[in-house]
């Protein structure tokens, strides 16, 4: 369908390299359109449905977006209440996503919504859906405290007609396959943090070496090039969680679990690294002119996009057997 066919360690090297893009918006983009929109499209799409959808995204002419949170369903993803009701050959859609990366510039969505009336993990479905069909109405980009590059948008679903031939797999198993899509997303994400909190620590190092404190640069301060090593150290270990887990992830492995530490360790050493470098660079650091700001703002998403801290605390407290299964 237009893609190299190289395992999942490719993406995650690529992930890797957009860290160094000096913003968050644009790895974020990115990753949706190859990680978090297209995986269940790939593995359980028709061969109608991929050359429909998915070869004109892996070409770049189209962009895709993923439907899943809702303003009363962001990692409870159980939760949502967009209904796509069976009536002959269609679906007809009813409902609303919130919180949509890409949203307003989308030509398709791989949206999930309850095609039954079954148990809640097992009444949802997977379907692409054209973002150019009558009753969809995008209602507002909205403005956020970090990634301004990006565009995130909410929708509505009006009475909105698709043909049930753009089901993605089996109807009722669009939380599973969600759930399988999340370990790439996640993934995903935490690969592309290593590289922009390297640059955060390194361009610290460089400022505090050249900023001058009571006749001494602030980086012989013990206290700073301690805890700038300390944060380093955190950095490379993070990565080596990563690798693992994908290394599992290549060979057939379920890493719900390593995914989900990688997650949350990402997501906290984000904020840890951002808001130390952020002192570190003294009143600079409070302006909009030097990349600490703008991370500190873009990457305190990785600790509630693709899932909370405290939904992934819950899978591993679920896959260590502390708390029971639901």
């Amino acid at each position: 369908y237009g893609g190299m066919g190289l395992d999942f360690s490719y993406n995650i090297a690529v992930a890797e390299e957009l860290g160094n893009i000096r913003c968050g918006g644009i790895p974020m983009a990115i990753g949706v359109q190859a990680g978090m929109a297209t995986p269940a499209l790939t593995r359980f799409g028709s061969d109608e449905l991929k050359k429909q959808f998915l070869a004109p995204t892996i070409a770049g002419d189209f962009v895709a977006c993923l439907g899943i949170s809702e303003p009363g369903a962001g990692s409870d993803v159980a939760n949502i209440k967009t209904t796509a009701v069976r009536k002959g050959d269609e679906y007809v859609i009813n409902g609303g996503k919130m919180w949509i990366t890409s949203g307003s510039q989308a030509d398709w969505m791989c949206l999930l919504a309850n095609t039954s009336e079954g148990p809640p993990h097992r009444n949802k479905s997977l379907i692409c859906l054209p973002m150019n069909l009558p009753g969809i109405h995008v209602a507002k980009k909205i403005d956020k405290l970090g990634m301004r590059s990006s565009d995130t948008a909410q929708i509505f679903f009006e009475d909105v007609k698709v043909p049930r031939k753009n089901l993605i797999g089996e109807e009722g198993k669009g939380f599973t396959y969600q759930m399988l899509q999340f370990q790439e997303e996640r993934l995903w994400g935490v690969a592309t943090v290593l590289k922009s909190l390297e640059n955060i620590i390194q361009e610290t190092i460089d400022y505090t070496r050249q900023r001058k404190v009571f006749d001494q640069s602030v980086l012989h301060n013990q206290t700073v090039h301690f805890r700038l090593a300390e944060l380093a150290t955190e950095v490379e270990l993070l990565r080596s969680l990563l690798h693992r887990a994908v290394a599992l992830y290549v060979e057939g492995n379920d890493v719900t679990k390593f995914a989900s530490m990688a997650k949350l360790k990402a997501g906290r050493l984000a904020r840890e690294v951002t808001d130390s470098c952020l002192q570190f660079w003294g009143g600079m650091g409070f302006t909009s002119e030097v990349l600490v700001s703008r991370f500190y703002r873009d990457l305190r998403l990785m600790s509630i996009g693709g899932g909370t801290d405290e939904t992934m605390l819950s899978i591993i407290c679920k896959y260590m057997e502390i708390l029971p299964s639901k």
